[in-house]
């Protein structure tokens, strides 16, 4: 273990034991499996960390709430070109495969019409030994991911991977992720305060144009139009008398006040111009009353 590596704490996985034999050497990405040739078998929770089997055990709150959070900020910001994944197997190397907590990829197959790798990797630890999300971390950037990310349940902090150190570095609360990946800047806080998290999903959302959302923000904004519209026309007929010297009752005000009749305002409008009671402006109104 590297003396950096304290800055990342652990998630709830620990390793069976059992040794993968695989080639040694380096690892040169041009003779490295494709990401999508499988060492781990699928839909079970056994992963591979050079050579050593890794079960992938579930977990509890806080760890599990923080990983729903995770997915459901990161799906909103995801932009068009680019798929997201939880869980996704991932081939680093001849020894080593294993899924992210959740990671961002480009959605156009490679030449050969495979998935591609990721580009965006986030990882959720909470009592995990700290050499596992580390040697994780360092497999993904080999292998060409272009950035690692880790969120720490109990310190409520978010690390990103720096390839110039070879070590985790924490993330100002205040600070956000922008990255070709997002459709806009992901702010950190929103993955560790839910009250945030809805914020940074609606925002997203909104930036996406997702058709259903602009459809019920053009509704609301006709209904904020229309209903200034009726205030207009409303103080209007007051005023339109008071300026005349025409005293308006209560009981006039409030029929005013209380119709919702866009025409029927704009009538008594015209009338409260010649009107030379607030009462006739109303009369046909309340009459029917």
């Amino acid at each position: 273990m590297r003396k950096h590596d304290h800055a990342l704490l652990a998630p709830g996985r620990e390793g069976s034991g059992r040794t993968l034999h695989a080639p040694s050497g380096g690892r040169s990405r041009s003779h490295l499996p494709h990401v999508d040739d499988r060492l781990a078998p699928p839909e079970t929770r056994l992963e591979y960390l050079d050579g050593a089997e890794l079960f992938a055990a579930p977990a509890d709150p806080p760890h599990a709430t923080q990983h729903f959070d995770l997915t459901y900020v990161l799906g909103a910001h995801v932009a068009k070109g680019y798929r997201g994944a939880v869980d996704m197997l991932t081939r680093t190397d001849e020894a080593s495969d294993y899924a992210p907590d959740a990671s961002i990829f480009a959605q156009k197959p490679d030449r050969s019409g495979r998935r591609r790798l990721e580009e965006l990797a986030f990882e959720v630890c909470d009592k995990q030994a700290l050499a596992v999300p580390t040697g994780k971390a360092r497999r993904l950037i080999e292998r060409g991911v272009r950035r690692v990310f880790c969120i720490l349940v109990k310190q409520r902090r978010v690390l990103e991977w720096s390839r110039e150190t070879d070590g985790w570095r924490p993330l100002p609360k205040d600070a956000v992720i922008e990255d070709p990946c997002l459709v806009r800047p992901l702010p950190i806080q929103s993955l560790l305060d839910a009250a945030s998290s809805d914020d940074a999903v609606a925002r997203a959302l909104l930036d996406k144009r997702v058709p259903a959302l602009e459809q019920a923000v053009a509704e609301g904004e006709a209904r904020g139009a229309a209903i200034g519209e009726l205030r207009m026309a409303q103080e209007a007929i007051t005023t339109a008398l008071r300026s005349r010297g025409i005293d308006v009752p209560a009981g006039v005000a409030r029929a005013i006040a209380g119709c919702n009749d866009v025409n029927k305002l704009r009538r008594w409008l015209a009338k409260a111009v010649t009107a030379t009671t607030a009462s006739e402006v109303v009369a046909g109104s309340r009459r029917k009353r």
